[in-house]
Formats: C-alpha cells, sequence, structure tokens
C-alpha cells in the first residue's frame, strides 16, 4: 500500500488518521509536523488522505460486523462549493453504521442508489424507520420489490416493513452528529469527489469507535492499532 512513498508508513497513517478522527485542518497538521522535524506539505496530506481513505475503507468492510434486521435510514446536508448536497446513511437498531452514500442531489434515484447498496451488501432488513419522506418511502418499496424478484432461493420473502414517522428516527439523527462535528470545521468541501472520499473516511473511523469490526487480536483496539492492523 505504501511502496515508493517518500515518507515513512508510520507518518502517512499518523497525518491521515489524526485528520479523518479530530478537528484539525490540513495546515494544523503540517505545523503539528513540523514540530516533529518532518516537514510535509498540506497539499502532500491531502493527497495522502484522497489516496489511502479508500483503500483503509475497503479493508475495514472486510472485517465489518453484521448489522442487525431493523434499520433506520435518513439524509442529512452537506456543503460542496456552497452548494448544499446529500449524505445518505442507514443505522441499524444497535445504533451502528449500516450504509451511507453521497450524493449530489435529494431525489428518488439517489434513494434507490443508495438501498440497494445497503442491500447488497447487508442483505434485507425486516423493517425500515423512516421520516415523513415520501420519496424515501417509494425508494424502499421499490427496492423490495427489486430484491425480491431477483432472489433465486425461491423463499418466500417477507416484504420489507416501513414504518415512517419524524419521531422515531431519533437514533440516526443524533447519529449524523458525529460525522457533522467532524465536518464543521472544514468549512465545506471543494470537490465532489473529494468530499466523497473524505466522507468515507469519516465514516470508517466513526464506525472504528463503535466497535464495528472484528480482528484476531483483541476485542477493541485502538484507533491507532485499527489504522495499523488495515494498513498492515
Amino acid at each position: 500500500m505504501f511502496k515508493g512513498r517518500h515518507f515513512d508508513r508510520s507518518v502517512i497513517l499518523l497525518c491521515v488518521r489524526w485528520y479523518l478522527a479530530y478537528g484539525l485542518s490540513l495546515r494544523n497538521l503540517e505545523e503539528m509536523m513540523a514540530e516533529r522535524g518532518i516537514s510535509v506539505d498540506h497539499a502532500t496530506i491531502h493527497r495522502w488522505i484522497v489516496r489511502y481513505s479508500p483503500e483503509l475503507l475497503d479493508q475495514f468492510n472486510r472485517r465489518k460486523r453484521a448489522v442487525t434486521g431493523r434499520w433506520q435510514m435518513d439524509e442529512t446536508y452537506i456543503k460542496v462549493r456552497g452548494r448544499w448536497m446529500y449524505l445518505y446513511r442507514a443505522v441499524d437498531s444497535n445504533g451502528d453504521t449500516v450504509e451511507f452514500w453521497f450524493s449530489e442531489r435529494r431525489n428518488l434515484a439517489a434513494a434507490k442508489r443508495f438501498l440497494r447498496k445497503a442491500l447488497k451488501r447487508h442483505g434485507r432488513p425486516e423493517r425500515i424507520v423512516i421520516d415523513g419522506s415520501q420519496t424515501n418511502r417509494e425508494a424502499v418499496l421499490s427496492c423490495d420489490t427489486e430484491h425480491r424478484l431477483q432472489d433465486r432461493s425461491r423463499r418466500q420473502l417477507k416484504p420489507i416493513r416501513i414504518r415512517q414517522s419524524q419521531y422515531l428516527n431519533n437514533r440516526i439523527e443524533q447519529d449524523h452528529r458525529a460525522v457533522k462535528r467532524r465536518i464543521r470545521p472544514m468549512l465545506g468541501f471543494k470537490s465532489m469527489a473529494s468530499a466523497r472520499t473524505i466522507l468515507s473516511g469519516i465514516e470508517m473511523v466513526h464506525m472504528m469507535r463503535k466497535g464495528q469490526a472484528k480482528y484476531a487480536c483483541k476485542p477493541q483496539p485502538s484507533l491507532a492499532e485499527q489504522f495499523d492492523l488495515l494498513a498492515a
């Protein structure tokens, strides 16, 4: 993963982890590295984050624990170049992250794309709780029908139950806050591509803190230990 890099693996992982996990700017990290005798430009640190976040997330997903069959789905606003865009998210009945998807638009196509991704990776839930959005309701019904039609197991699959109420989504509304808390100091993203990549890394750290991955070494390694294990 780090072959041919000018900087040591430990320096790269440290910068990537600190940026994704804490309210630090790229220039903060440049200064912090300089205090440790390491001269690295903030633009280089940004390239590391964009380069390694998807690879670390891919390794994390291979170790991710199974989620429960009761989901809460919602979307939250993220600003990119002064425009509001949408982060679709779902958590299970334990508060664990099921899936996420960053979209330029908030419409039926985006909701269906998010749900197809979640169903492909985690299988069918028993129930999905949504707010008053009719678009999300239509997306669940459509994806549920598609999934049952594509199923080749010849089992009689029950339809996904939908509970729709703005008062039942408190768990995911609270979960949004952890992601938004890290994004706030960034003052908006500069491009859709970098936003999607960095958000995937922030979501990964959030899942790490919730203990959503299985490791052979011990039940709950620290963030630093988890980054080292994923990059091994």
